[in-house]
C-alpha cells in the first residue's frame, strides 16, 4: 500500500497515484506544476477519504463505474479507474478508505 509521486515526460508534471499491495491503482491523481503541490493532494486524500460525502460517483456512457474524490472545497483531489459494476466501485472506495491514511510515500522522482 503506497502513494507513488512520479514526474510525466516531456511536461514534467507531477501526479501521485495510490497503489493496493496487488499493485491495482485505487487513485490517480490529476496534474501538478510541482513536487510539493503533488504531496499536498497526499495529504488531502488522506484528510478527506473517511468523509463519504466527499465521493462523487458516476456512470459512463458505456455503463462502466467509476468515482472522484474531491476536498471540501469541491475540487476533485483523485480519480478512479472504470469499474464493470457500482458494487465493485463500492469495493474500490472501500479500500481507499482502508489504505490511504496507513499508506507510504514513494518519490519515484
Amino acid at each position: 500500500m503506497k502513494f507513488e509521486i512520479f514526474q510525466s515526460d516531456p511536461s514534467g508534471t507531477f501526479y501521485f497515484r495510490l497503489k493496493s499491495r496487488n499493485g491495482q491503482v485505487i487513485l490517480q491523481s490529476q496534474g501538478y506544476e510541482a513536487k510539493a503541490g503533488a504531496r499536498n493532494g497526499i495529504t488531502s486524500v488522506t484528510k478527506h477519504c473517511r468523509d463519504s460525502s466527499c465521493f462523487e460517483t458516476k456512470q459512463s456512457s458505456n455503463g462502466k463505474w467509476h468515482f472522484n474524490l474531491k476536498s471540501s472545497n469541491g475540487q476533485i483531489v483523485g480519480s478512479s479507474q472504470m469499474y464493470a459494476s457500482s458494487s465493485t466501485m463500492k469495493s474500490g472506495i472501500d479500500a481507499l478508505q482502508r489504505v490511504a491514511p496507513i499508506a507510504r510515500i514513494v518519490d519515484l522522482t
